[in-house]
């Protein structure tokens, strides 16, 4: 399991010769198994702070550990490595490859990882079982609906058995009723396989699902809530 500690974290972006601030002083601490859901405007620094989080990029200053890692100790593979292990990624846009059937799409993570052909295949193949698409292995993504599209995009955050998953607005190009099948499944990855889960997300019902909901803007914490824990 992972815990997350971000301390006086700075970004600047640099365009031209303008500096851009997006994230000024931050700090948040997360918990091993917490489900964190990160809200704000556009602009706020949301995806920004989750792609620090993840190692995708770097602070400007301060620092972010991950476990007892400092990601920026780590440099070129040995970060990719570190990422594959530890790190699971869910896009608004599932980002699947549409060439490749949603087994294969879920073996891509395992590439990276020292595994003959069968195990890739038989830890994939688990993994769609739990989002619950074990019927829809040879399915490539025109073939399935957008709810199940995202679902094989967790089942390929998750297939590396990462402590961390990581969710840039999930359910944010999703319908009600698949929005909600999402969120269910993250709450059970969370609750059974005790993920911890930081979530970007614009939508105040998918937040509610989150132990902590953190609100940011202008690049920094300005409020937190905590919902009761039965």
């Amino acid at each position: 399991m992972a815990s997350v500690q971000v301390v006086d974290v700075r970004k600047v972006y640099r365009r031209d010769t303008q500096e851009v601030p997006v994230l000024d002083g931050l700090s948040l601490n997360v918990a091993e198994a917490d489900y964190v859901a990160l809200m704000g405007p556009s602009g706020s620094g949301k995806t920004t702070l989750l792609n620090l989080i993840g190692g995708i990029d770097r602070p400007t200053s301060g620092r972010v550990v991950v476990g007892d890692v400092d990601i920026a100790s780590l440099k070129g593979p040995q970060l990719a490595k570190w990422r594959s292990r530890n790190i699971g990624f869910i896009f608004q846009l599932y980002n699947l490859i549409p060439v490749l059937t949603a087994l294969q799409n879920v073996e891509l993570p395992l590439l990276l990882v020292k595994m003959s052909g069968k195990e890739r295949r038989e830890r994939a193949t688990f993994a769609l079982s739990i989002v619950g698409l074990g019927d829809r292995l040879s399915h490539y993504p025109r073939q399935l609906s957008g709810g199940q599209e995202q679902r094989v995009a967790i089942a390929r955050a998750m297939v590396s058995d990462p402590s961390l998953i990581l969710a840039d607005e999930p359910t944010g190009d999703l319908d009600r009723r698949s929005a909600e099948e999402i969120l269910q499944l993250l709450e059970r990855l969370n609750s059974e396989f005790k993920k911890t889960i930081i979530m970007v997300t614009h939508d105040p019902h998918a937040a509610e699902r989150a132990h902590r909901v953190v609100q940011l803007d202008k690049g920094v914490l300005t409020a937190e809530t905590a919902k009761a824990r039965t």
